[in-house]
């Protein structure tokens, strides 16, 4: 199952990285398209310059780095961001004991699996209702060649907004999986830099442990 699961991650991160690569790669057209025709006067090899002076920028490049960016954020929280990673409150759960521990990492991995199925039919069916609605200037590079789905002239913007469900429907299974591992393995301690140490018995010792000053 780890190998499974290593595999799987790997691919995704090179997913991530393709889409990150791509959006580095049509910012700099971006760049460069704005300013060609600016830039044209200073050249001084003739064609080129003229070349440059007949560059228009690209108005699909904005639209399409919107898009990316989007499937970057929710593609890798859902495939790749371990929990470790996450920003927590954990005071009070660092606070108390394994078992109460235990009980709290339950309650919200199935508070989070709740949420996500109650919301997810309602959000699915928005982002269902989003396909009657296009991209204003990013086209389909190819829309002639018959692929169902894909034969328009412009993409769905339920294909952009689908990368949403995804990542709630992850949530979903790396949740209810998280559920089951703490019901069989304890708390999950490894996401707080805990390990195998109880931090209650570290705050109990703190207390009855003579400080220095009164040792001297």
């Amino acid at each position: 199952m780890k190998r499974i699961s290593g595999w799987f991650t790997r691919v995704a991160e090179f997913i991530a990285a393709a889409m990150l690569a791509a959006m580095f790669v049509v910012f700099l057209l971006q760049i460069a398209t704005r300013y060609a025709s600016k830039l044209a006067p200073q050249i001084p090899i003739e064609f080129i310059s003229n070349y440059l002076a007949t560059v228009e920028p690209l108005r699909w490049t904005v639209e399409l780095l919107l898009i990316l960016w989007l499937w970057i954020v929710f593609f890798g929280n859902a495939f790749i961001v371990r929990e470790r990673d996450h920003v927590t409150f954990d005071i009070v759960y660092l606070a108390v004991s394994r078992r109460k521990r235990q009980i709290l990492g339950l309650i919200s991995a199935a508070a989070v699996v709740a949420a996500m199925l109650w919301a997810l039919p309602e959000t699915w069916d928005y982002i269902d209702w989003m396909k009657r609605r296009k991209t204003t200037t990013l086209r389909n590079p190819i829309a002639d060649w018959g692929i169902p789905g894909l034969d328009q002239t412009k993409f769905s913007l339920r294909l952009v907004f689908s990368v949403y469900a995804i990542f709630m429907v992850a949530l979903i299974v790396r949740y209810a999986w998280r559920f089951v591992e703490i019901l069989r393995n304890g708390p999950p301690d490894s996401d707080h830099a805990l390990g195998d140490r109880d931090p209650s018995a570290d705050a109990n010792a703190s207390l009855t442990e003579p400080h220095q000053d009164d040792a001297q």
